[in-house]
């Protein structure tokens, strides 16, 4: 008998995980930065949208639980399946019912249809600015059937469409919500409800006890924090104030600290989310309208010494797409040295440089004076410095030209700068990069490149359903946008996440800052 209570004692164990977790706190953690607004749809920034993923639901997500993304990973939200038709022109999803906003109001086929109407802007309430407009090129239309499915008509096949649906920004608006209304009260069918956001203050959410997820989410709420100075952040973090470090944060001297200070403190250095730092030339006027200076620029970076100065070694020099391992799309190191301007004798780069700047006119008595835009954060101003102090070996001196976030991206869509220092994501779709930032006519296509030759290269690399062919194509692009001198990546880091024992469930992707901010299975074991 007591063996047999004994062996039961064990299956009931091994059976009921779920006993483990635990409901009920609220998770703390410290933002960086102050968003201009909360309308997902309408903001470019990990501060507002990571806040607000929770709030709410896509059709299809990725797997919170896998570090990296692929098609392979995507998991039912929203839509409870999904179908292709007409070789990859025709995606219907069939839409969960029962689902409720925030409001009581009923989710339908009609808020998808609502939404991406907002995005194509082919409907008559407007977004204040449509970052993710690029995002909808490729639909033609969409169309119900009933209330509870939806089929997505294209213009042409593209296989990997649903990773563009997936991501962490294609998000469900409710139609009866005008856009205004959702940048500061915003609504959805997530695991949280929006709370409170008080600028420069903090941003809460709080568990949404309608939510259609059966048990989740586990937490009471989350309170986002804003605390701009990293050494204050990380000491409240030591201090115990916060349970958790924003993602993707902590460089390796602040991890080092906390990991001295806080030994039960679990953190972890991963490729940051498939972000890179790079440059942004105004090319509309004088004097970066002249390829020859752009490339005379290029040619002046020092990759490695941005990852052992500002990274402390912990970063990876890559192209348009993230480097393996953390990226899935990147180059190999040997065939990424071929690109112009990433050979890694220094010294004769420059010296091809200085060579194309005294053609220009310039030398040490005639030194070109800009500015260098970009953010007034410290992961932004410390680079920024570092390439100011590099153009100094090609005689061209430079100010730095600090702004506040809800300003920068605008003088950027104004080209109110000459030349900018910016973080962009790099993945983990690759056609949708490309897409975005680089094809003709894209709204996210800042400096206005545009080469009818590329964007039959990227159209021809949506088509490919084989992985290795697809990657050759996506490497032709990478040495052509090399060769054409735009947006120039300087390099990517690895950062730093430490977070609480007592915060379970905890993934971070290496290859998305966006696509892993749901925390609706997060719980505190407390």
């Amino acid at each position: 008998m007591t063996r047999f209570l004994c062996l039961l004692a064990v299956a009931l164990l091994l059976c009921t995980p779920a006993s483990a977790q635990k409901r009920g706190g609220i998770l703390t953690m410290y933002s960086p930065d102050s968003p201009g607004g909360l309308s997902v749809l309408e903001e470019a920034t990990v501060f507002s949208l990571g806040p607000m993923a929770g709030v709410f639901n896509n059709l299809i997500m990725m797997d919170q639980h896998k570090t990296h993304n692929n098609i392979d990973g995507i998991v039912p939200d929203l839509a409870s399946s999904w179908t292709w038709s007409d070789n990859y022109r025709t995606l219907t999803f069939k839409l969960r019912e029962g689902v409720k906003f925030h409001d009581g109001a009923p989710f339908t086929a009609r808020d998808v249809l609502c939404t991406f109407a907002l995005l194509m802007e082919t409907s008559v309430d407007k977004l204040r600015v449509n970052p993710r407009k690029v995002a909808t090129q490729d639909i033609d239309s969409l169309t119900a059937n009933g209330d509870f499915e939806v089929t997505f008509h294209l213009k042409q096949p593209r296989p990997w469409f649903p990773m563009i649906l997936a991501g962490g920004t294609a998000v469900i608006y409710p139609c009866h919500v005008k856009p205004a209304a959702m940048r500061t009260q915003p609504i959805g069918t997530g695991p949280y409800k929006f709370v409170e956001f008080k600028p420069n203050e903090y941003i809460k959410v709080a568990r949404n006890p309608d939510y259609w997820k059966p048990g989740l989410p586990y937490l009471d709420g989350i309170d986002y924090i804003i605390v701009r100075d990293p050494g204050t952040a990380g000491l409240a973090f030591i201090a115990g104030r916060f349970d958790m470090t924003f993602p993707y944060q902590l460089t390796p001297p602040q991890l080092s600290n906390i990991r001295s200070q806080k030994s039960d403190a679990i953190c972890e250095m991963v490729p940051a989310g498939g972000v890179n730092r790079h440059i942004l030339f105004n090319r509309s006027k004088p004097p970066f309208d002249n390829i020859e200076l752009r490339r005379a620029v290029a040619l002046s970076i020092d990759r490695q010494a941005f990852i052992d100065i500002i990274a402390e070694g912990q970063g990876d020099i890559g192209g348009v797409f993230q480097p393996p391992p953390g990226g899935l799309w990147g180059m190999p190191p040997e065939m990424l040295k071929t690109l112009p301007g990433y050979d890694p004798d220094v010294r004769k780069n420059r010296e091809q440089a200085r060579a194309i700047m005294r053609g220009l006119g310039y030398g040490p008595e005639n030194r070109l004076k800009i500015k260098v835009m970009t953010r007034d954060l410290s992961f932004y101003k410390a680079p920024a410095v570092l390439l100011m102090d590099q153009l100094k070996e090609i005689y061209i001196e430079s100010e730095l030209d600090t702004v506040e976030t809800p300003a920068f991206f605008p003088r950027v869509y104004r080209k109110d700068y000459t030349l900018a220092f910016n973080l962009q994501t790099s993945g983990p779709e690759p056609g949708g990069i490309v897409d975005a930032y680089y094809k003709c006519g894209s709204n996210l296509n800042w400096d206005n490149y545009c080469d009818a030759s590329l964007d039959k290269m990227i159209d021809e690399q949506w088509l490919e359903t084989d992985i290795a062919k697809r990657k050759q194509l996506l490497w032709a692009i990478e040495r052509k946008l090399a060769e054409d001198v735009v947006r120039p990546i300087l390099f990517y880091v690895r950062a730093g996440t430490c977070w609480k024992p007592a915060v379970k469930n905890m993934t971070l992707m290496e290859d998305s800052q966006f696509a892993g901010n749901r925390r609706e299975d997060i719980w505190l074991d407390r």
